[in-house]
C-alpha cells in the first residue's frame, strides 16, 4: 500500500530543499524512523520541514492500518512553486527584482 503526504507553498527554496533530501534519497532502503533520525541531526530549516512532513506521512500510514516497521520511503519529489517577487532599490531610482522562491514537496511511503 502506498501512502503520501503533500506540502505546498513552503517558503524555502527548492534547490536548498533538494540538497537536504539528497541524504535520504540516495539510500531509499532507509526505514521511516531512520530517515526522521537523520533529519533531526541536520540543523537547517529545510530539515525540520521535511521531518514534519515525513512524520505526517507516517501518521497517514498508521491511520490506514499499515505497519510502521515495514514502511520505507518510495519517492520524495520537490518541485518549484510560485516565486514571490520583491523589489530592492538601487541607485538613481532603479530597482532589481528579488525572487523569494517557494516549494511543493511530496513524499510517498510504501510497505512493500
Amino acid at each position: 500500500m502506498e501512502v503520501q503526504a503533500i506540502l505546498r507553498y513552503v517558503r524555502y527554496s527548492p534547490l536548498k530543499m533538494r540538497k537536504i533530501s539528497k541524504a535520504i534519497k540516495e539510500n531509499y532502503s532507509y526505514s521511516v524512523s531512520d530517515a526522521i533520525n537523520v533529519l533531526k541531526l541536520n540543523p537547517s530549516k529545510g530539515a525540520k520541514i521535511l521531518e514534519k512532513l515525513l512524520s505526517s506521512a507516517l501518521a497517514n500510514a498508521i491511520n490506514k492500518n499499515a505497519k510502521e516497521d515495514n514502511l520505507t520511503i518510495k519517492n520524495i519529489s520537490i518541485d518549484e512553486g510560485p516565486a514571490l517577487k520583491r523589489l530592492r532599490p538601487l541607485s538613481r531610482g532603479s530597482a532589481t527584482v528579488i525572487k523569494k522562491r517557494t516549494s511543493h514537496i511530496k513524499i510517498v511511503l510504501t510497505d512493500e
